[in-house]
């Protein structure tokens, strides 16, 4: 087998397979690179040692059997028989559903959450959003701190395991996308430094230096970003990516990353014969993230949409602190303004940040499927003080706006059946000092919000990550199972009515009237009363009623009373008569 480091500055290298020493050679054709051809085979442990010093894991370690510290293992996925073809499952018409493995189930495995599967077939959704399965520290966290990006966290069942439940996903007919995070790795375990400049001082970001894009020795750095994102699609058979903050992606060059990156997959999905995509996290509300490589965009397929969240969330909630304030100001008519815009901050004015900021998107050219429309993610539920969820009687109003929007829809684990377990951020660190301080920062974090320091949980109790584990009781339960039918049945209208899936964001009309909104998609009216108190929303020609929660009666006008907290599916019984709605 072919061993390969690059290694700039070490003067020598060796390779410690089975308590051997082996040298390695420089590369005559690749500067700073090492290599050496030696008997090994599946699970042989290595690890590679630097001018005499301790050994490392392999920067592209395969499986860490012992966790990020130990040795690394040898993995030959061309050994894996796979059971399932898989002609690829792309973006278009896709419904997300957002998961992290270690709390789906009590397990926290990958084989306990393929018994699963049907669960999530049933519902409706076409795509599985994995977060990050890196190797970190311990056994329990959220995947935002790993290391060895090309590797498997072992506690979830290492490699095989989660090509099992890849295999087993694809069998019922769902693509998997996993989150992967390139702009940062975690305080612990992290060995890449000795190994050479993977980080750079030029720029900073909240985890510290930056990962190197732009400055000496960055070529190689890209090509181990590049080189990880693709390996994860190949050899997982993976549909598609989420990226992780993005805009923490500090890059100068003329190429940026980012393009340099979606031509890769571009071209690897062209070799592979099925489709491939990139979804990226950023607050930047730049139409650069998902514009064509050809008109100068940086030809990301899709990116997080966070104004559609904090405009529905305040909505709903009425909450206004924060990053809320300047959606709660605006009301349902700030959400009126992202569902027919795309974005909320389109270059205007924002008071949290006092500044302006965003740039508008062109509505009468771009597809709302490029933006991820939701109401609850891990980020939006765990980085909140106790890890709240919104509640049952908030989700259905939501859910109505998130699975008729022009948006690709995605959901967060449990919210269909308005889970009452808590998502909170929990942590598994080793390192005593490290783990006080993550503690004793997230507590005065949220004591500047408020909250008293007792009230936010201890990130490295263990009962923090089980409160956080689903209750699969939970959805037979009556009060559960209603909204769970709720959900299965908007899924299934969006699948049946092209006019509700993704589309041209020109093509939608919304109108805000107190705390009420009315949304035009093609022959469909989605209602929805905010308020705590009956509503009457006006129609402008008769409509029936598709499906409702709780239910609503007609009234004169014609216009529908809509309970409240409730929303409603309407479809125009005559359409031509309804042609003023739009204005």
């Amino acid at each position: 087998m072919l061993f390969e480091v690059w290694a700039p500055d070490a003067q020598q290298v060796e390779i410690l397979i089975d308590d051997r020493t082996h040298r390695l050679g420089p590369d005559p054709s690749r500067t700073g690179w090492w290599r050496a051809d030696l008997p090994a085979g599946d699970g042989t442990r290595y690890a590679y040692v630097l001018d005499g010093g301790p050994p490392l894991p392999d920067p592209r370690s395969r499986r860490q059997p012992d966790g990020p510290d130990g040795a690394s293992a040898v993995v030959d996925h061309d050994a894996h028989a796979w059971s399932v073809p898989w002609p690829g499952r792309g973006l278009s018409g896709a419904v997300l559903y957002e998961l992290h493995i270690g709390t789906f189930t009590p397990e926290g495995t990958f084989d306990a959450a393929i018994e699963r599967l049907p669960h999530l077939a049933r519902l409706g959704v076409t795509h599985i959003e994995l977060m990050p399965v890196c190797p970190f520290p311990g056994t329990n966290g959220w995947g935002y701190e790993g290391v060895s990006l090309w590797s498997v966290h072992e506690p979830y069942g290492g490699p095989e395991a989660m090509k099992r439940f890849v295999d087993a996903a694809h069998g019922h007919c769902l693509g998997v996308v996993l989150d992967v995070v390139h702009n940062h790795l975690g305080p612990s375990g992290n060995h890449l430094p000795p190994f050479g400049p993977y980080f750079t001082d030029r720029h900073h970001t909240p985890w510290g230096d930056a990962v190197n894009l732009d400055a000496p020795g960055s070529d190689e750095v890209r090509e181990f970003l590049i080189g990880s994102a693709l390996a994860w699609l190949r050899d997982y058979r993976l549909d598609g990516l989420r990226l992780d903050a993005v805009h923490a992606l500090v890059d100068t060059r003329a190429l940026h990353f980012l393009e340099e990156l979606s031509t890769a997959v571009d071209g690897l999905s062209a070799a592979l014969g099925r489709p491939l995509f990139l979804i990226a996290e950023s607050d930047l509300n730049d139409p650069r993230t998902t514009t064509s490589r050809e008109a100068g965009g940086l030809g990301l397929h899709a990116q997080w949409n966070d104004d559609f969240h904090h405009a529905l969330h305040t909505a709903v909630t009425g909450e206004a602190q924060g990053y809320y304030a300047d959606f709660a100001a605006a009301g349902p008519a700030g959400l009126a303004k992202v569902l027919t815009h795309g974005f909320f901050h389109d270059g205007s004015w924002s008071s949290f940040r006092g500044r302006h900021h965003g740039r508008p998107l062109d509505p009468a050219a771009t597809s709302g499927g490029r933006l991820l429309g939701y109401a609850q993610t891990h980020d939006q539920i765990g980085n909140r003080a106790t890890g709240d969820r919104l509640t049952a009687e908030r989700l259905g109003a939501a859910a109505a706006l998130v699975l008729t929007a022009p948006f690709t829809p995605m959901l967060f684990m449990g919210e269909e059946w308005g889970a009452t377990t808590p998502w909170q951020f929990f942590t598994d660190h080793g390192d005593p000092e490290l783990a006080a301080a993550i503690t004793r920062g997230r507590r005065r974090e949220f004591a500047q919000h408020g909250w008293s320091e007792d009230e936010v949980p201890d990130p490295q109790a263990p009962a923090t990550r089980n409160r956080s584990v689903l209750d699969w009781a939970e959805p037979d339960k009556p009060e559960h199972r209603e909204l769970l039918e709720w959900y299965r049945s908007l899924i299934a209208l969006r699948r049946a009515e092209p006019a509700l899936a993704e589309g041209p964001l020109d093509e939608v009309a919304a109108t805000a009237g107190g705390r009420t909104l009315r949304v035009a998609r093609g022959p469909f009216r989605i209602l929805v009363n905010f308020s705590d108190t009956p509503a009457r929303v006006p129609l402008n020609a008769p409509c029936e009623v598709l499906l409702a929660r709780p239910a609503c009666t007609p009234a004169p006008g014609p216009a529908v009373q809509l309970p409240p907290r409730g929303a409603a599916v309407l479809r125009v019984r005559d359409e031509g008569g309804d042609a003023t709605v739009n204005g």
